[in-house]
């Protein structure tokens, strides 16, 4: 069974959690996906009102079963709401550009892009204070 890594980030404070990685099996219950993310269940339930592409499967007692899919995209929200520091209708928009502009792909290489940028930041700035260490 393989799985992939993930990188968490807690909430609005922005710390960077141990990696996570999201197992690889087809369903997940709200529980797990809510350990994965980070994201509280009611607030993974309020998503799924508001972004009608997170649609879980439900059993007959009414669980939510998530794909991995869902899980994925629930982590791209996450990172533009929480990261990103978008609103949830400019969420929306963003995620509707991308689909229209390349799919999926397009908008892990955004997400990817700011957590590249805010990366080479932080190593500009220990950079910088190694430089003055050595001045």
């Amino acid at each position: 069974m393989s799985s992939r890594p993930v990188q968490r980030q807690d909430g609005a404070g922005g710390r960077r959690a141990p990696r996570k990685i999201i197992p690889d099996k087809l369903y997940f219950k709200i529980g797990e996906v809510s350990e994965l993310t980070g994201v509280k269940p009611y607030i993974l339930r309020y998503w799924e009102s508001e972004f009608k592409m997170i649609t879980p499967a439900k059993t007959r007692s009414n669980q939510r079963l998530y794909k991995r899919s869902d899980v994925e995209l629930i982590l791209q929200i996450k990172q533009m709401l929480y990261g990103e520091r978008y609103t949830i209708a400019g969420a929306k928009q963003r995620l509707r550009e991308l689909r229209r502009a390349g799919g999926g792909d397009q908008l892990k290489l955004s997400l990817d892009e700011g957590k590249a940028r805010r990366a080479l930041l932080a190593v500009r700035e220990e950079l910088k204070a190694v430089r003055k260490l050595l001045d």
